[in-house]
């Protein structure tokens, strides 16, 4: 059985090789929420990699889930409504903060941007006052 840092340690090395192979061939940061955006907003001849890169982020997990015994699963007990929230805010949250966790913090600090590090520390620091209220505070315990 492989151990679960030998997953984690490929995964992170699958990212970085991604990351770097995209912005060294493509001239592009593996930003995934832009990506995504010029997927929803198109430019003429700049859709092609975009679409290829997300279908691959989505194959590449569907294996993932299908050939590893034990792999996390989706969760499907999330309420909808709740889902379509956190969705529109996560959206607003990468439109505001000019990119996402794989812009900043894959693609930023690899670069050694400042601007990315504050972005990161940002991140980090909501979801970590989110969790703590989601879990202790809205809970009622």
């Amino acid at each position: 059985m492989t151990s679960a840092w030998l997953l984690a340690l490929a995964g992170g090395v699958l990212i970085g090789l991604s990351a770097t192979l995209l912005l060294w061939l493509n001239g592009r940061v593996a930003g995934v929420s832009g990506i995504l955006n010029g997927v929803v907003l198109p430019r003429a001849g700049d859709v092609a990699w975009r679409a290829a890169f997300l279908l691959g982020l989505i194959a590449a997990a569907s294996l993932y889930m299908a050939l590893v015994p034990g792999a996390p699963q989706p969760r499907v007990d999330f309420p909808r409504a709740g889902l379509v929230v956190a969705g529109l805010l996560v959206g607003f949250g990468t439109r505001m903060g000019n990119g996402c966790t794989s812009g900043h913090g894959v693609c930023g600090i690899g670069r050694l941007s400042m601007r990315s590090l504050a972005a990161v520390a940002t991140f980090m620091a909501t979801a970590i006052i989110t969790t703590f209220v989601m879990r202790h505070v809205g809970s009622g315990s």
